[in-house]
């Protein structure tokens, strides 16, 4: 349920950005999203479709960027990017990680059109 939350403040977000544009429309969202984010594609497209209604954003095109998850290794030093479940190190095989990459979220970019109709 916490992707109702996440959806009206990526709305929030584009719509306050259009209209300090003078855009007439927003027709996209790109959004990055970490592999290890529990950010649930299908449920932002759900929500963003009932959300956005009435709004500069109605009917714009949702665009996921899935960022692979990147671990650090404590112990041995070694990056390395996790491929399905969280693993240990591949070199070493300890557990004492950091995460790189992968727990990111944020609205990248905003496609937006002016009263010329043409996408800016």
């Amino acid at each position: 349920m916490h992707e109702l939350a996440v959806t009206q403040s990526i709305l929030e977000i584009a719509n306050r950005h259009a209209s300090e544009a003078g855009a007439t429309k927003v027709t996209g969202i790109y959004i990055k999203i970490g592999r290890l984010s529990s950010i649930v594609d299908d449920s932002v497209e759900f929500y963003w479709d009932i959300i956005s209604q009435d709004t500069l954003s109605e009917g714009a095109k949702l665009h996921f960027d899935r960022v692979p998850a990147r671990l650090h290794c404590l112990d041995c030093n070694t990056d390395f990017e996790m491929k399905d479940e969280l693993a240990p190190c591949p070199h070493c095989g300890s557990i004492n990680l950091k995460v790189i990459s992968g727990d990111e979220f944020w609205l990248e970019s905003i496609e937006i059109e002016k009263e010329t109709g043409e996408p800016v």
